[in-house]
């Protein structure tokens, strides 16, 4: 069952800049929102990760990834398709959308959500969450709130608690066009 009170809160700190860390399908993802282009910077920096990276948006549906993907069919139909597990697709990216979100491509990477806390949070501020896993870059992701609060502390404005998904790590990472594994999952 979702505590909406919880939602509420963690929307109210990623509408309010901050930078929570949350369940996503497999490890706990540190995020926030995407046009909060100093809440990105930050992330880059805790995690210390290379801008030219990118970053995964995750929503609860295509049509809260409206403006920050441009899909052509083909790249619709692979992130509408139902999979095994989570899967991250790569499509073309509106333009606009800031380097530090796409890396410096003409992509983004992209996840429809079903982790139930995840997808409630998107619903919540009616639109996608930066997503990237819950760990200093080098390090194990995050498995569970406390890891998530133990490896952050206070470069993190909250936490969302709750169990991960049924994956045994972070999405697999596939280009749309052509469904070219770049990343396996785990």
């Amino acid at each position: 069952m979702i505590n909406n009170f919880r939602i509420r809160m963690a929307a109210g700190i990623l509408q309010a800049g901050g930078i929570i860390a949350y369940p996503t399908e497999g490890v706990y993802g540190i995020g926030c929102l995407p046009h909060n282009l100093g809440a990105v910077e930050r992330i880059l920096a805790i995690k210390g990760r290379k801008s030219d990276a990118g970053l995964i948006l995750i929503a609860a549906s295509p049509a809260l990834l409206a403006g920050w993907i441009m899909p052509d069919e083909e790249e619709f139909a692979a992130l509408t398709q139902p999979t095994f597990h989570p899967t991250t697709w790569i499509v073309t990216a509106s333009p606009g959308v800031s380097p530090l979100l796409s890396g410096g491509r003409h992509t983004l990477a992209v996840r429809i959500t079903e982790h139930p806390l995840a997808a409630a949070l998107s619903e919540a501020v009616d639109g996608p969450l930066v997503s990237t896993s819950a760990n200093r870059s080098g390090k194990p992701a995050a498995r569970s709130g406390l890891d998530a609060r133990i490896q952050f502390g206070s470069s993190r404005d909250g936490v969302l608690y709750g169990a991960r998904g049924g994956a045994a790590g972070p999405s697999e990472i596939r280009g749309a066009k052509g469904k070219q594994l770049i990343r396996p999952s785990v």
